[in-house]
């Protein structure tokens, strides 16, 4: 039996929200599953994702594959990078410290784009306001003509 790790739709119609589970590949999107390892809201910003991140773990070693959604949202969180780790043979303190410096890298790149938001923002309002300070030239009325 092949597993795959998906996503299960679940919520009201255009209000998605999915359970990540661990699935006999030949069956239904939505039908029976093995087991419920996480879920996923992607209507919240930023989307919410919690795992059930030991039984990942272990359907991954006994060879699961994940969906390509699935893959991204693994990767994410970190745990693709613990995957490859621990199969390096890596001991559990290297692998923790290797993934507290991947959370500090990640904490850094999301600043940055924040603040790169925020200055095109800022940016943008600034030439708004300069815009709107700056008075057109007083308009010159027609001379009348007389007859």
């Amino acid at each position: 039996m092949a597993v795959k790790l998906r996503l299960r739709r679940m919520g009201k119609k255009k209000q998605p929200i999915y359970k990540m589970v661990a699935a006999d590949s030949r069956s239904p999107r939505n039908g029976k599953f093995l087991e419920s390892v996480g879920f996923y809201n992607p209507l919240t910003n930023p989307h919410t994702l919690e795992l059930k991140e030991d039984r990942v773990m272990y359907w991954l070693n006994v060879g699961a594959e994940p969906t390509h959604t699935v893959k991204s949202l693994l990767r994410q969180k970190g745990l693709t990078l613990k995957k490859e780790l621990l199969s390096k043979g890596l001991d559990e303190e290297k692998v923790k410290s290797e993934m507290e410096n991947w959370q500090k890298i990640k904490e850094a790149g999301s600043k940055k784009r924040t603040d790169k938001k925020l200055s095109r923002k800022a940016k943008a309002k600034q030439e708004a306001e300069v815009a709107a300070s700056q008075t057109p030239a007083e308009e010159t009325k027609p001379e009348e003509k007389s007859e």
